[in-house]
């Protein structure tokens, strides 16, 4: 963005691209941890009564790091 758009954005929003910027990757972030917790509580239960074998449980921890990691690279970096 250029000055005058900043300076529009700033004007009619009362904030800067900035910290919208901020809410919406913390936003982001909050709604991977949340659904991360449901998706490892869920494949524990499943391992702990036998639904699910090990490595299918190793499995989705190793989706939600690698989701994790990815998403922290693309959108922090």
């Amino acid at each position: 963005m250029n000055a005058d758009q900043l300076s529009a954005f700033q004007a009619n929003g009362g904030f800067a691209p900035t910290t919208v910027s901020a809410v919406v990757v913390g936003i982001v972030f909050a709604v991977l941890l949340l659904w991360g917790a449901w998706a490892l509580r869920t494949a524990y239960v499943g391992w702990s009564e036998d639904n699910l074998s090990q490595r299918q449980f190793l499995a989705v921890a190793v989706r939600f790091a690698a989701l994790y990691l990815v998403l922290t690279y693309l959108l922090l970096s």
